[in-house]
């Protein structure tokens, strides 16, 4: 699926958009085919967009089968970009619903991404997610603020 991401905002509208609906392909679209992503979550790193695209496809379907909507929203946003080249951190909070509404439960984790301009359309090539650790007990912090 080739949509086109005219800007960084477009990037960011598509990503959460694609997390609440559990749409896959356009999600994936979101992301360059040599994506390179450290995670907070299982694997060291992902490397490609197949890999990804599994990743993806698990999370989508344990959402789907748990009955939640995933709502995301970026705050602190920093947003560097030139024509070719754009670099993001911010913090991400993903927050699931029941389909009544209710919040459930929700985290928010630091996030960096670098994007790069392909044939007139923006595409995350590098992701990374992180989260503070509670030198206590060694477990991540996942509502810091």
């Amino acid at each position: 699926m080739s949509i086109g991401l005219n800007t960084v905002q477009d990037v960011l509208d598509n990503y959460k958009s694609a997390i609440y609906e559990k749409d896959v392909e356009r999600y994936v679209s979101t992301f360059a085919s040599d994506i390179h992503i450290y995670d907070c979550w299982g694997d060291w790193e992902c490397i490609g967009i197949s890999q990804w695209e599994e990743i993806v496809k698990e999370w989508f379907n344990g959402l789907s089968e748990e009955g939640v909507l995933l709502r995301t929203d970026f705050a602190d946003l920093v947003i560097e970009e030139n024509s070719d080249l754009a670099f993001i951190h911010c913090a991400v909070t993903f927050a699931a619903h029941n389909e009544s509404g209710e919040k459930l439960r929700q985290m928010t984790n630091r996030f960096t991404f670098g994007l790069r301009k392909e044939n007139e359309s923006w595409a995350i090539s590098h992701s990374h997610s992180s989260l503070p650790i509670s030198m206590e007990t060694g477990k991540g912090i996942f509502n810091l603020k």
